[in-house]
């Protein structure tokens, strides 16, 4: 008999880390622990207060059925949460972690193996010009080709006066830039802008209006001059007729899975066999999880064998992060083969 509990845990950020919704100051997340006949199962559920579809009232309470209802199987469990990505998610981390020897080790591979490892973005975060400037300086000396650049809440001109800046300094050759806006420019003059941020040759923008407004979104993405990517577009959306509607109506260029969001590794395989029945391209991205669903979401990834870099550098955002083998060398994730796991509850 398979025995379940959830633990509630803060991550403290090192620093505040500014979007266009706000500064983050601390991330709550919670932890399904599993345990049958000696073996031990962990799973992390990174609900995204603000952000996540199952930001509820009655969040540890589901998570607490979840526990009630463990011995009822995975599919049936997954199945009764539709409405609860974060949790689908931590529940396929829990069960993988208890059938592996090792309970971290969930996609044994090349890259669990130290072999291999997976390109990332840089993330820089919002904030005043000096502040965002140095973040870009101190991601291209660690080595990253590609960066991402939150805009959206500082002034407009500013944003394009820091593209123009790593413009000056680096290629599109040397240094691939991503922006993410996170929802914050107004239908009526995203095109706009669009345009203007097409002149730093961008790779794509991330979300350039608030999710819901199909129409609006499928016009952008007919005339934009860059590439977009949809990101919370795709939040709260589970059946598989809804996202086959959603992405025949926008038709983005891009869209960007984090399993946390988006119903874990199944909700997220599905979103892909759709896109590339379309020929829209994809990438997988963290939701500020801790190193243990950093963990798993970096596993999975590798195993999809995409060459693009993928959003995966969250983990050293943290004061309180739990010690792992993954670290970020060259601007590419890596599982180190002599750091070993560290997970302890009570540095919240």
């Amino acid at each position: 008999m398979i025995k379940a509990t959830f633990h509630k845990y803060i991550l403290n950020f090192k620093q505040p880390s500014g979007t266009s919704r706000g500064v983050l100051r601390t991330k709550e997340t919670y932890f399904l622990m599993l345990s049958d006949d000696g073996k031990q199962g962990i799973g992390e559920c990174g609900l995204f207060r603000g952000l996540s579809v199952d930001d509820s009232l009655d969040y540890e309470e589901k998570l607490q059925w979840v526990c009630d209802n463990i011995n009822k199987g995975l599919n049936f469990l997954l199945g009764e949460l539709v409405d609860f990505p974060s949790i689908q998610f931590g529940l396929e981390q829990a069960f993988l972690s208890l059938k592996s020897k090792d309970q971290f080790l969930l996609f044994p591979s090349n890259f669990t193996s130290g072999k291999d490892s997976i390109s990332i973005n840089g993330l820089i975060w919002m904030g005043d010009r000096d502040f965002m400037k140095s973040q870009i300086k101190q991601k291209i000396k660690e080595g990253f080709s590609c960066i991402k650049m939150k805009i959206g809440a500082i002034d407009f001109e500013e944003e394009i006066n820091l593209l123009k800046y790593i413009r000056n300094e680096f290629s599109s050759k040397d240094i691939e830039l991503r922006v993410d806006a996170n929802g914050a420019f107004h239908p009526s003059t995203a095109l706009g802008k669009l345009s203007r941020l097409s002149e730093f040759d961008l790779h794509s923008i991330e979300q350039p209006i608030k999710q819901g407004q199909w129409q609006e979104m499928a016009f952008l993405c007919e005339k934009t001059p860059l590439p977009i990517a949809l990101d919370e577009e795709l939040i709260g959306v589970f059946s598989v007729t809804k996202k086959q509607d959603l992405l025949q109506t926008i038709q983005p260029q891009y869209i960007i899975l984090k399993p946390s969001l988006v119903g874990g590794f199944k909700g997220s395989s599905e979103w892909i066999q759709l896109a590339e029945q379309q020929s829209i391209g994809w990438w997988i991205t963290s939701a500020l999880e801790s190193n243990v669903g950093l963990n798993a979401i970096a596993q999975w990834t590798y195993t999809l064998q995409s060459k693009m870099p993928q959003g995966l550098g969250t983990g050293g955002l943290f004061t309180n992060n739990f010690e792992s083998p993954l670290e970020v060398q060259n601007g590419c994730l890596q599982y180190s083969t002599t750091k070993k796991w560290s997970f302890n509850l009570n540095q919240n």
